[in-house]
């Protein structure tokens, strides 16, 4: 999956919204308390198991909007669940979150906000729950969903709190490592905030994967990687590169390890122009996932055709 960017004017506004939320809280230390941020906004949150049909239908029974049912059939509720693979919703008119218990704890604080998100982003309001064309389109959906990440990440990065303290480090996989424990947020959502704030104006590519050197029988090697994230730099001057060529250098240079670091190379990337550039691959591995980043060195010096992979 590869990154969906959002237009200036809607980052604009969700970090304004993010701004004002850390300003009610006093400016918190990391890691952000998301108690505080539901007592601030007044959101109720509450769990769901899309795993035990009874009783999220009987969740759903129970679900009002005023005096109103949201579901007149309960099974309906179980149905949208089931089919768009939902791991959390938001209920905008009793203010709620709804999060699948079934899903790692980990991922909770994800979802969480994802959703706190929504319930702070105005334009979102006229598009959830909707049926119309436009509204369930996949563009369109992308783009909310890419909104409410962007908007999760400022929230549990905490703005600039996050970017100001990378940038006092080196550019590293250790660096994603130590604000993993910093901010109390998840490996990949750690290691897409690092992509996205430090490569505005550098190329920076980060990879979500499976295990480079055991990989699970039927694996799709056409689409091989979880989340293929794009810096807007990369993105400007090295969309040409495919996340299949890329997971094939993490195949050669990554030891067969069980976890911890896999394994660092340089790899020559080729632009859009089809010029030669090394960027410096790290692979981590946190016994779920294979995280990469791969950060821009110099410009190949060969002038010589450069055979990548």
């Amino acid at each position: 999956m590869k990154t969906v960017f959002i237009g200036d004017k809607e980052r604009l506004e969700i970090n304004a919204q993010v701004e004002k939320i850390l300003r009610g809280l006093g400016n918190p230390e990391p890691p952000l308390n998301l108690d505080t941020v539901r007592d601030l906004l007044r959101l109720d949150r509450q769990f769901y198991s899309s795993s035990d049909t009874t009783a999220l239908q009987e969740f759903a029974s129970k679900i009002k909007i005023g005096a109103k049912q949201l579901f007149e059939n309960p099974v309906e509720m179980w149905r949208i669940v089931q089919k768009a693979g939902l791991k959390a919703l938001w209920l905008p008119a009793p203010r709620r979150i709804l999060l699948d218990e079934d899903v790692p704890k980990v991922k909770h604080r994800w979802n969480e906000s994802h959703e706190i998100t929504h319930s702070i982003t105005e334009w979102h309001q006229a598009f959830l729950f909707g049926d119309s064309s436009i509204e369930l389109s996949i563009s369109c959906h992308d783009q909310l969903e890419a909104e409410a990440n962007y908007g999760a990440g400022q929230l549990l990065f905490l703005r600039d709190r996050f970017e100001n303290e990378a940038k006092q480090m080196s550019l590293s996989m250790r660096s994603v490592e130590l604000l993993h424990g910093r901010f109390k947020n998840s490996y990949t959502c750690t290691l897409w905030r690092y992509v996205e704030q430090l490569g505005q104006k550098l190329p920076i590519l980060g990879l979500v994967t499976c295990h480079p050197r055991r990989i699970p029988n039927g694996h799709d090697m056409t689409a091989p990687c979880k989340y293929f994230i794009e810096s807007a730099a990369f993105r400007q001057q090295f969309e040409s590169v495919s996340e299949v060529e890329v997971f094939r250098a993490l195949t050669r240079y990554c030891k067969n390890a069980r976890g911890g670091t896999l394994g660092e190379e340089e790899i020559v990337l080729r632009d859009v122009n089809g010029e030669a550039h090394v960027f410096m691959f790290e692979t981590f591995f946190n016994h779920y996932e294979a995280l990469t980043l791969a950060r821009y060195v110099r410009k190949h010096a060969l002038t010589v055709p450069v055979a990548a992979f």
